[in-house]
């Protein structure tokens, strides 16, 4: 039987990511599994003047007057999955007049960062018996996938096949279309057939798990904030609509996995039935460091033996 740790969009936590590493010893999961946005939003400018430096975090402004104080400001951006940088007046003029610039910052921030926490699971993971799987989401950019391939502990789950103890795992961070216009979107006719071309690949779909990152239309783990023409949350956030995907609910309907595996909509923590697949969106809070997430018993055989959402 084996146990899964399943977490979702950490979106560049440093706490998140340092938490999913410590997930296996801490629950006793062979198998860690991350469903999608790993990669933070945003950059952070830690501006020099004179001797102190200032920053602007959740809408404070802050004056930094010693080494000591910066380093702590680091780790509170790291922490919310933002990156951080340090520049001077002059640099931000130039990155100003230039977003081909900011472009380019960002994913060398992006990327540094990447590298650092796949020495960090080498570090975590390495002689344990520990498997971990990586599915970067729509939020994550292509050359994510070449970086997590470099790794030796921790494998890249997109598009393929993974052995979770005897189970079967499909997996995919692709989402219907989003107002936000992100990396790895699709409309729903080529959602179906991305998930068909890996069911083709399964010995049985009914035994295996969907690690899919967009949830199944109308399934409850897909509502999200209502929005007007501006992106403008509807009647202050309260009104929300299904926004998963139709594609991802045919799957699963069609093929009726014991486990789909679900993330995107971060406020629909939760778990559905569809027909005989248990359906799980453990949610994410990852702004506050707080990793979310579902423990899995699953039997080869007797398909899910125990399921619990966890938060720590």
């Amino acid at each position: 039987m084996a146990r899964l740790f399943f977490a979702t969009d950490i979106h560049g936590s440093e706490v998140c990511w340092r938490k999913f590493l410590n997930a296996g010893a801490f629950y006793g999961a062979g198998v860690l599994v991350l469903g999608g946005d790993m990669t933070g939003k945003a950059l952070v400018p830690l501006v020099q003047e004179g001797g102190r430096v200032e920053a602007e975090l959740a809408g404070h402004r802050y004056l930094l007057e010693t080494e000591d104080a910066v380093r702590e400001m680091e780790g509170r951006i790291a922490a919310r999955g933002f990156y951080s940088v340090r520049v001077n007046r002059s640099e931000v003029a130039d990155l100003q007049a230039d977003p081909g610039k900011v472009d380019a910052l960002f994913w060398e921030c992006m990327r540094a960062t990447l590298e650092r926490w796949l020495v960090l699971a080498e570090e975590k993971l390495r002689g344990r018996g520990i498997r971990c799987y990586l599915c970067p989401g729509n939020d994550d950019r292509f050359e994510v996938d070449e970086i997590i391939r470099q790794s030796v502990v921790v494998e890249l789950a997109e598009g393929r096949v993974a052995d979770v103890d005897g189970v079967e795992m499909i997996s995919t961070g692709w989402s219907n279309p989003t107002p936000w216009q992100t990396h790895r979107e699709c409309s729903e006719e080529e959602m179906g057939a991305r998930i068909e071309q890996m069911t083709g690949l399964l010995r049985d779909p009914g035994r295996a798990i969907f690690n899919l990152h967009c949830p199944p239309y109308g399934s409850k783990l897909d509502e999200a904030p209502a929005l007007d023409e501006a992106l403008r949350p509807l009647y202050g956030g309260q009104a929300v609509r299904p926004v998963g995907s139709t594609a991802v609910r045919d799957a699963i309907l069609r093929h009726q996995p014991v486990l789909s595996l679900h993330g995107h909509i971060h406020e629909s923590k939760g778990v559905a039935r569809l027909g005989r697949t248990l359906a799980l969106n453990p949610g994410s809070s990852y702004e506050a460091g707080v990793l979310h997430g579902a423990l899995v018993e699953i039997d080869a055989q007797r398909g899910v033996r125990s399921y619990m959402l966890v938060t720590g």
